[in-house]
């Protein structure tokens, strides 16, 4: 696509890769089909296309309306677009280069600027998130319905974790909201590593990737987030670690982008480049591990819902799916298993309508084979999804783990 930025463009600090991004789209639409928001209000302005042609315009030096911000807002950056499009256009970091953009031309309305700093002063803070989860849980039966279905009916507890004995050794970051909605994840996924020889080793330090804070285009915080990270992981790093782990795979996708996002950084461009290469989603873990040895799973029929991150970012398609069959899990068929349940982050609540039609959507194709339960690999799906009250919905390492320990069965 021909384009020439304007002077304030040129001046931005990606200025040369947003150029680069937008010569590479040719235009083809492809995308477009396999755009979820664009399947739901079939307007070219919600769809891939459509908002590349917007950004152009803001880059080039056109005026910034809130009908752009509107439209870009309602992506929810799933990624779709990217494994769709022939020309390999990185649709997602264009797009975090237009939001910054627009951002600071377009002041939004005070409900908005409230939701937003509201959201990145609670979701980041695991403390703080907690508390709040359990005053919610504790006041459940006088909420209204649209924030009972943000906490889950029931909060499995996480058990002990083992002690750090082996050898080899990775970490494992713990998530913000995770530890307060799903506590037994992480729980599980170590007990599991240490029966197959590989000790979790702690790095209290560590916090909030940044995902929250830079996707609600308050980038710079997110990437001082992801900064302290890389500080906190270094020494364990030093020291042997073989993996940074994540279990939720929205989490990891933006690990994974941590040495693209710092390459400029002079002090922290090496250290996030090699925390990318480490970094890992804990079923390229356990896949080439011979978890068999541990025992073969009851049959049980799962749907399972691949997360766009997983899928779409991290190019993890399918083997979830492949590890679940290898332990004897039947997984029944999911239609469109591309596209997006509607949680991506905080969309579930700065676009509520659209994700709960996405959501219905994806529980529809989900619950279409007749599953006893839906798996899942992140913890905003996971959430989300179960809180339409249907199928009962976990992360598919507690399926897993219980399966393989008999004691822990009725978990």
């Amino acid at each position: 696509m021909q384009t020439n930025l304007s002077d304030t463009a040129k001046r931005l600090a990606r200025a040369e890769e947003a150029e680069s991004i937008l010569r590479s789209c040719v235009h083809c639409g492809f995308c477009t089909a396999t755009c979820p928001t664009y399947q739901l209000l079939g307007d070219e302005l919600d769809g891939p296309r459509g908002r590349i042609y917007l950004i152009k315009q803001v880059l080039e030096g056109e005026p910034v309306t809130t009908s752009t911000q509107l439209h870009l807002d309602r992506c929810l950056t799933c990624r779709n677009c990217e494994t769709t499009c022939p020309s390999g256009v990185k649709y997602h970091d264009l797009l975090d280069i237009g939001r910054a953009v627009v951002e600071q031309q377009v002041p939004r309305p005070l409900g908005q600027r409230l939701l937003r700093q509201g959201l990145r002063t609670v979701v980041p803070r695991p403390a703080l998130f907690k508390a709040l989860t359990r005053t919610g849980q504790a006041l459940r039966p006088l909420l209204p319905a649209t924030l009972k279905s943000k906490l889950p009916a029931q909060i499995a507890a996480p058990g002990e974790r083992p002690a750090v004995r082996h050898a080899r050794r990775v970490l494992l970051l713990e998530g913000c909201v995770q530890p307060a909605l799903s506590p037994n994840t992480n729980a599980a996924a170590a007990r599991l590593l240490d029966r197959l020889g590989i000790s979790v080793v702690p790095a209290f330090e560590a916090a909030c990737c940044g995902a929250v804070d830079y996707h609600l285009n308050a980038q710079a915080r997110g990437l001082e987030r992801a900064r302290r990270n890389i500080d906190a992981w270094w020494p364990a790093i030093e020291a042997g670690a073989e993996a940074i782990v994540q279990t939720a795979s929205g989490c990891g996708a933006f690990v994974h982008d941590y040495g693209h996002l710092l390459e400029k950084d002079p002090h922290y461009a090496a250290k996030a480049a090699r925390v990318s290469a480490l970094s890992r989603d804990l079923v390229q873990v356990l896949r080439d591990e011979p978890i068999e040895q541990l025992g073969l799973c009851a049959e049980q029929r799962l749907a399972f819902h691949c997360p766009c991150t997983l899928q779409h970012a991290l190019k993890l398609g399918g083997q979830v799916e492949a590890l679940l069959t290898r332990l004897g899990f039947t997984l029944t068929a999911v239609p469109d298993g591309h596209l997006c349940c509607g949680s991506a982050g905080t969309y579930s609540l700065t676009q509520p309508e659209l994700s709960r039609q996405l959501r219905d959507n994806r529980l529809n194709a989900l619950e279409s084979g007749k599953p006893q339960v839906i798996a899942t690999a992140n913890i905003g799906c996971q959430t989300h999804l179960d809180g339409a009250g249907r199928t009962p919905v976990r992360h598919w390492i507690e399926i897993v783990e219980a399966a393989l320990d008999p004691e822990n069965r009725h978990a």
